[in-house]
């Protein structure tokens, strides 16, 4: 939905943003021992990062930084868990998504990336010492309402990718570790 002035204009969309970013101009700042030419790397890092919005970020559901990777990394063997088990993974937890949305005789929604805020209280409700967490960390990373949902329902992804009908602390998180990344945003010096 695009809103300028007196306008409002609604378009069909329905995707998936996958996106990447270097943490400075260079990409090097995170490296050991190395040194901006510029300026501190931290003052580097947040003004490149400040090109994104507040708006933006906060509908980035998962960030991961990604370290480089060394030489010696490329001998390291494979990891346990491949590509077809992670599928596999991946199918279940979807399968088990559809059905419960089928169950509440929601038509239409399959995942819960698509669940209504409305419905999160039944379908994401965390355990007591999850419950206390997510307050916790909401007030402390200043979550926005739509943020705090969106950690929700990643922990609820989570939780279908675990198997497990009821979601945990440990879901709740996972989940916040991948919002972390707002809160230790330094702001943009210039």
């Amino acid at each position: 939905m695009i809103a300028r002035a007196n306008h409002r204009v609604t378009y069909p969309a329905r995707f998936q943003l996958v996106a990447a970013m270097n943490p400075c101009r260079c990409g090097q700042a995170t490296e050991p021992g190395f040194a901006c030419r510029r300026q501190p790397n931290e003052r580097c890092m947040a003004q490149y990062q400040a090109r994104l919005s507040g708006p933006l970020i906060d509908r980035i559901d998962l960030v991961i930084e990604v370290p480089s990777v060394a030489a010696a990394d490329m001998m390291l063997p494979a990891p346990a868990e491949g590509s077809a088990e992670v599928a596999a993974r991946v199918a279940a937890a979807r399968r088990r998504q559809a059905k419960r949305y089928a169950d509440l005789g929601l038509a239409g929604i399959a995942t819960n990336a698509a669940c209504p805020a409305q419905m999160l209280e039944e379908v994401a409700r965390p355990d007591r010492d999850g419950l206390a967490l997510v307050r916790e960390a909401a007030d402390a990373m200043r979550l926005s309402a739509r943020g705090f949902h969106r950690v929700l329902k990643v922990a609820r992804t989570l939780a279908d990718l675990d198997g497990e009908d009821a979601m945990r602390r440990l879901h709740l998180a996972e989940a916040l570790s991948y919002r972390s990344h707002t809160d230790r945003r330094a702001p943009a010096i210039v």
